[in-house]
């Protein structure tokens, strides 16, 4: 029902594909306005595997549902879905534990940039980059505002920091949680927004990121701190900037994409992991959480 739809059929379809190769017997389960009518039937499954990204699935209130109705199923629960699809919230909750570029919300129109050029203005709720601007001056910025205002009622705007924007995956798995090799990305349009992140060809992936020892370890202790201090389980891709031998986090993905152009994917089989065995180990850190070993 989110605005990520198509991403969430198109990561849908390549899982259905994958369970169905890996032997599992499964239903296809499309959440569209109705769910609540049909949501009892999920009660006759062993495990839901969640691949909803953006509102709904992805922000803690799918999540909740499920919870209530004591349904098994694939990430993060429903307080640290709620904490990380919400960014102002997770700065605030984060603050102290990694490095975050400056940010200030805002709710009504203002004329200039309050962190000054270049800046980032986004919404605090939602995924895949949509409505994200990097904003030059003063025209750019109310341009940004004029387009997310009305639909969200609030934005961040962020300081820019240049320098290589970076994607960390992390899998949950009997032995703890396993870091993947870190994912830089080289897009070619102005960052990785919606257009570079799902088109075949937008964006260039450099794996394992170039990074001396020392560097690697700092990008993937900071991820992995950020990820378990949220809470998060299952699976996930901590996204932030790697400037002057410092790593800025932006964000965490509770439910990353899975497609045939996404991040996690992508480190997976880098670290020498096909895409049904990624599956797989999503599919059974579902019983970690109470600690059942599948």
């Amino acid at each position: 029902m989110s605005r990520e739809r198509e991403i969430s059929l198109r990561s849908g379809e390549r899982v259905k594909k994958a369970l169905e190769r890996l032997g599992y017997e499964y239903t296809v389960f499309d959440v569209k306005e109705d769910f609540l009518k049909k949501v009892d039937q999920l009660k006759s499954f062993d495990v839901v595997f969640n691949v909803l990204h953006g509102t709904f699935g992805e922000d803690g209130t799918f999540q909740a549902i499920l919870d209530f109705l004591g349904i098994r199923y694939t990430g993060s629960d429903a307080f640290s879905s709620m904490i990380c699809f919400d960014k102002l919230a997770t700065y605030r909750f984060l603050k102290g534990t990694v490095e975050i570029p400056d940010f200030v919300e805002i709710k009504e129109f203002m004329k200039t940039s309050p962190l000054g050029y270049p800046c980032v203005v986004k919404p605090r709720r939602e995924g895949s980059s949509i409505g994200v601007f990097v904003c030059e001056s003063d025209e750019e910025f109310q341009h940004a505002l004029k387009e997310d205002l009305p639909r969200y009622g609030s934005v961040i705007v962020q300081k820019y920091i240049p320098g290589r924007e970076m994607t960390v995956s992390i899998l949950e798995t009997e032995k703890g949680f396993e870091v993947l090799p870190v994912l830089e990305l080289r897009p070619k349009r102005r960052f990785y927004d919606y257009v570079a992140k799902y088109t075949k060809g937008e964006t260039e992936f450099i794996l394992p990121a170039p990074l001396n020892p020392s560097e690697e370890r700092l990008v993937k202790e900071t991820a992995l701190k950020a990820f378990v201090e949220a809470g998060c389980r299952g699976f996930g891709r901590v996204d932030g900037i790697f400037s002057d031998g410092r790593f800025y986090f932006l964000e965490i993905n509770t439910v990353p994409g899975l497609t045939e152009t996404s991040d996690l994917p992508a480190s997976a089989k880098a670290g020498g992991i096909e895409f049904e065995e990624l599956v797989d180990i999503i599919l059974k850190s579902a019983f970690l959480k109470e600690g059942v070993k599948v």
